[in-house]
Parts: C-alpha cells; sequence; structure tokens
C-alpha cells in the first residue's frame, strides 16, 4: 500500500486502484470536493508522473484516453487546482510521492495494462442529481433528466423557447467550455436532429459562463454525469454509467497486450499469489519483500 497525504487530498494505491480523497480545506478547490471520492481502476490509467519543483511539486495521473467522462466532456479545460487527478506535494512528502509514482509503473508493467485509448468509461462520473448555475439560466440533472430553466436577464430567443427538458433518449450529446478571454464558455446540449446556434447566448440548449468560478465548476459536473449515461464518441457498445457496464470497471483477467511467454506468465502469477498470501498474514512484510524481488528478478530477466 502506497499513500500520499497532503493539504490537496490522500492519495492511497493498493495495487488495483488509485483512491483519491480531496481535502476539505479552504484552499481545495470546490470542483474536486464536490466530485468527491474517486477510485481509479489500474486498468484507466496510461501512466503516472511527479513533477518535481522548488517547494514540493506536483502528482499527475495520466488517464486512458475515453476512460473518465469528466476529461472527456472538458477537453483539457480544467485548470490544474481544479483537475481532480493532479495533487500538489509538499515538500516533506517529495519522497513518498517519488515512491507511490514507482508503484503505480510498476504495477501497470507487471499486469501489461493496455493504456492505448478505450471505447468505454472506465470511471463511473459524478452523483446525481445535480444541479448547477450559468450566467442566464440553471441547469439540473437527476439521472434520467435534463432540465433548463432561464433568468430573466436571458436573451430574448431564450425567453420565446422557454424552459427546456431532455430526456437522455433526446440526447445526441453534451458539450463543456470554459470562458477564454472575453469569450464566454457555456454549456451546451445537442438534442437529436437540433442544428446549435453559432453563438451560446442565443442557443436555447445552451448555458452561457464566464469565468470558471464554482458554477462553472457544478456545470462541468453536471456534463460529465450526462456524457457517461450517452453512447461512448469512441464508438462503444454502452456508456460507464449505464447497467451492466460495471465489467468495464472490472480488471480483465488474461487480457494484457504484452507478448512475453509461459515464463512471463508464471511469474506474474506466482507475484499475486504472493501478494494474497501476505494480504492473508502467512507471510510477513519482510518475508514478502524478500520474495517480491527474487520473482521481480525474474521477471526482468524474462522480459
Amino acid at each position: 500500500m502506497a499513500e500520499l497525504m497532503g493539504r490537496d487530498g490522500t492519495w492511497s494505491f493498493d495495487g488495483e486502484q488509485v483512491r483519491i480523497v480531496p481535502g476539505r480545506e479552504r484552499g481545495v478547490h470546490r470542483l474536486r470536493q464536490d466530485l468527491g471520492e474517486i477510485c481509479v481502476p489500474l486498468t484507466a490509467l496510461a501512466g503516472i508522473a511527479y513533477e518535481p519543483a522548488r517547494k514540493g511539486g506536483r502528482l499527475r495521473l495520466r488517464l486512458r484516453d475515453g476512460a473518465d467522462p469528466l476529461l472527456y466532456v472538458t477537453g483539457g479545460g480544467l485548470p490544474d487546482d481544479a483537475n481532480p487527478y493532479q495533487v500538489a506535494v509538499d515538500p516533506d512528502r517529495t519522497g513518498v510521492a517519488e515512491y507511490f509514482a514507482d508503484e503505480v509503473r510498476q504495477a501497470l508493467l507487471l499486469d501489461q495494462v493496455d493504456t492505448g485509448p478505450v471505447d468505454r468509461y472506465l470511471l463511473p462520473g459524478p452523483a446525481v442529481p445535480l444541479s448547477a448555475s450559468g450566467v442566464d439560466g440553471t441547469a439540473t440533472f437527476d439521472g434520467e433528466t435534463v432540465r433548463l430553466e432561464w433568468r430573466w436577464s436571458t436573451t430574448e430567443s431564450k425567453k420565446q423557447a422557454g424552459a427546456r427538458s431532455y430526456a437522455l433518449a433526446d440526447l445526441d450529446g453534451v458539450e463543456w467550455r470554459p470562458a477564454v478571454g472575453l469569450e464566454s464558455g457555456y454549456l451546451r446540449f445537442h438534442p437529436k436532429g437540433h442544428t446549435p446556434a453559432p453563438k451560446p447566448e442565443y442557443d436555447p440548449n445552451a448555458i452561457e459562463l464566464w469565468g470558471f468560478k464554482k458554477e462553472s465548476g457544478q456545470t462541468a459536473l453536471l456534463a460529465a454525469a450526462v456524457a457517461v449515461r450517452l453512447a461512448h464518441p469512441m464508438g462503444g457498445g454502452g456508456a460507464g454509467g449505464a447497467p451492466g457496464a460495471a465489467p468495464a470497471l472490472e480488471k480483465a483477467a488474461g487480457t494484457g497486450g504484452g507478448s512475453g511467454g509461459d515464463d512471463t506468465d508464471a511469474l506474474l502469477r506466482r507475484l499475486r499469489e504472493l501478494g494474497e498470501l501476505h494480504k492473508d498474514g502467512i507471510l510477513t512484510a519482510e518475508e514478502f519483500a524478500t520474495a517480491k524481488a527474487a520473482v521481480l528478478k525474474g521477471f526482468h530477466g524474462a522480459g
């Protein structure tokens, strides 16, 4: 078990998943706190990096393309302090961060995890129900239906269209963009057969966003919660939040993309057996470390 604790929260890794628990201090971004605890399965990871700095540094998880609905729908628009897959490392925890990164890399190697794109979401997305506000309206989502209501200050085109309601079956997609400079951001829904207006301020299927405040963070979470329940953008059969998608969150035994022979497979099985023996208390920590080192030596020799 590797564990990193800091002001941003706590990260732990048990060989199967990275568990992220956000901090509750004032400096922790609201989006992280609202998203809550995340468990990232090893199969959803493409890599990890520790970036040292003069005062501490930053630990970053790199997820496989298409694995997480929040990262997909925000398109890289989350600032570092709002990104749940990055954590600031305190100056006295740099050694722990390096150890944590090494443990995750080793697990990815030993389990021969395919780090390429995926055709279904491997994380479940934010919990519902959710409510979010923009400049000219509010959105709610209960897991089945999206509703938009307008403020008094919205444009005439939106007032004339009135409040909007969409069942998931009526939607082709959802889009979220942050404000950049003087250009507004937006949360936009794509009903089937509808062509969006050129600007979100006139589109009755879009809420306008200014800046990245807590409201914008909530709209990002709502967009992700909707996206995970729609068809995956890369053509997979089911959305990560739909019934029957649970197998996508589990590690598939024997599906590694590596080309190792029978000897390597035997070593990997042995390593898992040793882990179980240690977990059950049959092997002490020292005995487990010694046996694991011997297996790893054999693994590298077979590779």
